[in-house]
Order: C-alpha cells, then sequence, then structure tokens
C-alpha cells in the first residue's frame, strides 16, 4: 500500500465515518422522540433491566478476539475461521444458558412479562456472532464506507419495523424485537459486503496466539459493561420499573450529546499519543492540547444540554418523561468531563499498559457497585448524584496513573480546563437569567440558545483562543477543499 493509498483512504474513512456517525445519532434522536411519545417509562424499563445480561454475554461470545483479529500482523483464512467458529460456539452456548435462566431472571426483577422478552432480546447476540469475523475483515481493510451503510440501514430498517409495532399497540415488544432484528440486518448486510467466507475447518493455534490480548481485553469490557449496567439492575430490584425507564432515557439523551465528542477523541487520541511515545515533552503537549479541545466543546455542549433539559424534555417527548429531567441535568455534569477522563486512559494504553487499565477498571467496577449498594435506601436522585461522584473520584486517579508515564501536573490540566469551564458558566448563566421571565416553553428554549450560543463563540473570538480559531479555520478549510 504506498503512502498517497493510504492517505486517500484515510480521509475516505475520516468522510465516512463522519456520515456514519452523524446519520445515525439524527435517526436515534427522531425514533427516539417519536417511540418515547408513544411507549411509557415502564415500556423502556422492561428492557433496560436487560442491558447487563446482553452486555455481557456479547462481551463472552466475542472473548476479545475480533480486536485481536484485527490488531494481528499476519492474518490469513485460518485465523478468520478459527475466531469465526470460536464466536459461534460461543453464542450459540451463551443462548441456550440464557434462554433457561429466563424465568430466573424474570422471578428475580418479579416481572413475568419478562420471560419472553428476554429470551426476544437475547437473539441479538446470537444472530451478531455470525457476522463478528465478517466485521473484523470490514474493520481491518479500511471499508469504512462499507460499514456505515451497514449500520445506517440496518438501524434505519430496525427502528421504523419498532415503530410500526409500537403504533399497533405493541409497547415493549417492539423494542425487544428491534434489538434483534437490528443485529440480524447487521450481521446479513457484513455478509453481503465481506468477501471472506468461512469453512468447516478448525484450528486452536491462532486462539492460542490471541490469548494473552483478548483475555484483558474481555474482562475489562465484562467489568464496563457492569460498571454501565448496574444502575439499571438496582433501580429494577429496588424501586419500579418506571424509574429504570427514566434513568434509561435520562442515559439517552446525555449520550446523544457526549457520544459525538468521545468518538472523535477516542477515534483519534491513541493511535496519536502512540506515534509519539518516544517523545515524552511533546506528548504532555499534545495531551494537554486535547484536553483544551475537549474543554471548548464538551463544557458549552453538556452544561448547554442540562441547561435546556427542561424544555427539550417537554418539546420532544412530552411531559410524562419529566422526572427524568433532573438526572439527565446530573449526568451531564458527568458527560462534561467524560472525554478528559478517555485522554487519560487513551494515554495509558499508548504505552503498552493493558495490565493497568485491566486492573483500573476492574477495581472501579466494584467500588462502584458497593458505592451504589449503600445509596440505595437514600433514592433515585442521590443514588445518580454518588454514582457522578465516583467517576470524578476515578478521573484523579486515572490522572495519577497517567502522570507516572508522563510528566503532566494536575495544576497544569486545572490551568486547561478552566478557561472554557468559566466562560461556559458564565454564558449560559446568561441564558438562564434572560429567559426566567418567559412562560412558554418553546420561547424559553430558543431564547437559552440564542444568547448562550452567539456568546460563547463571541467571547472565544474576542479572548482570541487559539483552539477556537484553529477549530474555525479548520472549517473554513474544509468548505474550500471538500472530499
Amino acid at each position: 500500500m504506498t503512502e498517497q493509498t493510504l492517505k486517500e483512504k484515510t480521509a475516505r474513512g475520516l468522510f465516512w465515518g463522519g456520515i456514519s456517525n452523524g446519520v445515525q445519532q439524527v435517526l436515534a434522536l427522531l425514533f427516539g422522540i417519536f417511540l418515547s411519545r408513544i411507549l411509557s417509562p415502564g415500556d423502556y424499563g422492561m428492557v433496560g433491566l436487560l442491558a447487563l445480561f446482553t452486555g455481557c454475554a456479547n462481551t463472552l461470545q466475542e472473548s476479545g478476539f475480533s480486536a485481536a483479529l484485527t490488531n494481528k500482523q499476519d492474518i490469513g483464512h485460518e485465523d478468520y475461521n478459527s475466531v469465526f467458529w470460536f464466536n459461534v460456539m460461543m453464542g450459540v452456548v451463551m443462548y441456550v444458558i440464557l434462554f433457561f435462566c429466563a424465568p430466573l431472571i424474570a422471578a428475580f426483577f418479579e416481572q413475568p412479562d419478562l420471560l419472553w422478552v428476554s429470551r426476544i432480546v437475547f437473539l441479538s447476540f446470537l444472530f451478531s456472532c455470525f457476522g463478528t469475523a465478517q466485521a473484523a475483515y470490514l474493520f481491518k481493510n479500511l471499508k469504512v464506507k462499507e460499514r456505515a451503510k451497514i449500520d445506517i440501514f440496518s438501524l434505519l430498517i430496525s427502528n421504523t419495523a419498532s415503530l410500526i409495532m409500537a403504533l399497533n399497540g405493541m409497547a415493549y415488544w417492539g423494542i425487544a424485537i428491534q434489538s434483534a432484528f437490528y443485529m440480524a440486518l447487521g450481521t446479513l448486510f457484513r455478509w453481503y459486503y465481506s468477501p471472506w467466507r468461512p469453512t468447516f475447518t478448525f484450528s486452536i493455534r491462532p486462539l492460542k496466539e490471541m490469548f494473552p490480548f483478548s483475555v484483558k481485553l474481555l474482562l475489562t469490557n465484562l467489568f464496563n459493561q457492569i460498571s454501565l449496567n448496574v444502575f439499571s439492575i438496582l433501580l429494577g430490584k429496588f424501586y419500579t420499573i418506571q424509574q429504570v425507564g427514566y434513568y434509561s432515557q435520562a442515559y439517552k439523551w446525555m449520550n446523544m450529546g457526549g457520544g459525538l465528542i468521545n468518538g472523535a477523541i477516542t477515534g483519534v487520541a491513541q493511535p496519536v499519543f502512540a506515534q509519539i511515545n518516544a517523545e515524552r515533552s511533546r506528548q504532555v503537549q499534545v495531551f494537554r492540547k486535547m484536553v483544551r479541545f475537549s474543554s471548548f466543546v464538551a463544557f458549552p455542549l453538556m452544561f448547554g444540554l442540562a441547561l435546556v433539559a427542561r424544555e427539550l424534555i417537554l418539546i420532544t417527548v412530552t411531559d410524562k418523561w419529566i422526572a427524568c429531567v433532573p438526572i439527565l441535568q446530573i449526568l451531564c455534569v458527568w458527560g462534561a468531563f467524560a472525554p478528559i477522563c478517555e485522554l487519560y486512559k487513551n494515554l495509558v494504553v499508548s504505552h503498552g499498559r493493558s495490565n493497568v487499565y485491566l486492573w483500573a477498571n476492574v477495581i472501579f467496577g466494584v467500588s462502584q457497585l458497593l458505592i451504589l449498594m449503600l445509596m440505595v435506601p437514600f433514592g433515585l436522585l442521590w443514588m445518580v448524584t454518588v454514582y457522578v461522584l465516583a467517576y470524578f473520584g476515578w478521573l484523579l486517579v486515572w490522572h495519577c496513573l497517567a502522570s507516572k508515564m508522563i510528566t503532566i501536573h494536575l495544576l497544569d490540566v486545572v490551568k486547561d480546563i478552566s478557561p472554557y469551564l468559566g466562560v461556559a458558566f458564565i454564558v449560559l448563566g446568561c441564558g438562564y437569567l434572560a429567559s426566567t421571565f418567559v412562560e412558554n416553553i418553546y420561547a424559553k428554549f430558543a431564547l437559552k440558545v440564542m444568547i448562550s450560543v452567539p456568546l460563547y463563540i463571541g467571547i472565544m473570538r474576542m479572548a482570541n483562543s487559539v483552539i477556537y480559531q484553529e477549530c474555525f479555520n479548520f472549517l473554513i478549510k474544509r468548505n474550500r477543499n471538500p472530499l
């Protein structure tokens, strides 16, 4: 592969990756609004109870071998074939186990309907296990355009089916079927776009070679799944299914904003850090610049989402979801700092310290579970608040771990984020005060946005912000020289 060809593929990859992510966010937003208007918090909560089971089952079924397959330099048919049949075997075994565990899950949450809802939802990882090797092939060979089409078409068709079922009174059954249908379509499209096909042979040698890397990734992903979904389990057991729905709705809205930023950060941070791994002083400079960029984008976006949360929920999904507003506002506080935490994590991984990455996630997952268990008697909002505070505490831990690899001073990081944090609070405070005397929710929402956004940009421009100027110049250049 020539250097010019690599540049062209990278440019096309960025272009189609941007289109895919943007279109998926828009589709998720539109379908989410329609479904949330039709369905109740209890309907969302019913499927939300199963998030931990499906997440862990998917992780166990894949076992980290797909990522190991992607990272392997010399790869052949035998490698893909071994991973394919291993994933199929694990997928079938996991589905059979969870199929017969469904009565226990339904009894644990005291929700009889969860019996067949869970068996339908669990079909998602059974379908996906037949497409993991194909997905690895497309990813490794930079087939970004094809992957974008797969994601968009699968999301569009499956969500349309879910919407039709919801309109016909099928409630949470539509959400359950949508998740399985989405995975089935994704697998079908991966077989269509990938030229690789399995054969009826199997060798354990490639799996043994990839195991040292994959097992650490497997354990890390398992604890990440526990960390992400423990809330739904505790709420479903000790509270009501409606509160599971409120939390799921709030997390979904927060993730739509935070996902755009985190996706951009994780897409470039690790390879950039790895390329300059030997130049520690330069790595510090790059890290701090990425911190400033994250702060420049994340603070106004996430704190702004918290500012307009009430009006946004009332306008889009109606007042039946009003109880999720304070949850969303608290989660947005963490969402503003999450990209900085991702930078620390990518920095640790770029130094080859997968063992540090693993144990940090394990210890945090266990600590988080214990903290949340202690907070159960105090109510949902206190649980969410302590949940976010725990993340802030662990952000300091990630800083300590990263600072042992390169010299990053906490005071320097605080100096980097403080100007953007201060300006964000000032402009959002102005937007809040200006809208105080407005009663109409549409006018209130519009006024907050119309005051905060231009004011933030104006202050950045007048302050001669380097990050703002570089972003502005980049956008101007892209408009003049589109891909």
